[in-house]
């Protein structure tokens, strides 16, 4: 995917936290027919994102996921991907305080 061949520029940096806004926050915000896609792997992209994000800046990692937390508003299919996505970060491992209170407020409400 597209998205996926920016970041291999060598003007990306994971590090760079505009960088991230602007490239993954545009991608899950903006492009809805690819972050929504049927199969699940624009939702499934952002979450191994998040993942990685965590590690290295736990608050851009909690700011990402925002369109995966609304998962209560699309048809039962993708809130199902969506939901599983968000299972799958709180069950990775070792989360941020602040990527936990996001994914787990969202699973809970």
């Amino acid at each position: 995917q597209r998205v996926q061949e920016l970041m291999k520029h060598p003007a990306f940096s994971i590090r760079n936290p505009n960088k991230v806004r602007a490239l993954i926050g545009a991608f899950a915000g903006q492009n809805l027919v690819n972050f929504h896609a049927a199969d699940g792997s624009g939702y499934r992209f952002l979450a191994d994102l998040v993942i990685e994000l965590n590690a290295l800046n736990p608050q851009i990692a909690s700011r990402q996921l925002a369109p995966l937390t609304r998962w209560r508003k699309y048809d039962s299919a993708r809130q199902a991907l969506m939901k599983a996505e968000l299972e799958r970060i709180l069950a990775s491992g070792k989360l941020s305080a602040d990527v936990y209170e996001v994914v787990s407020k969202s699973l809970a409400e």
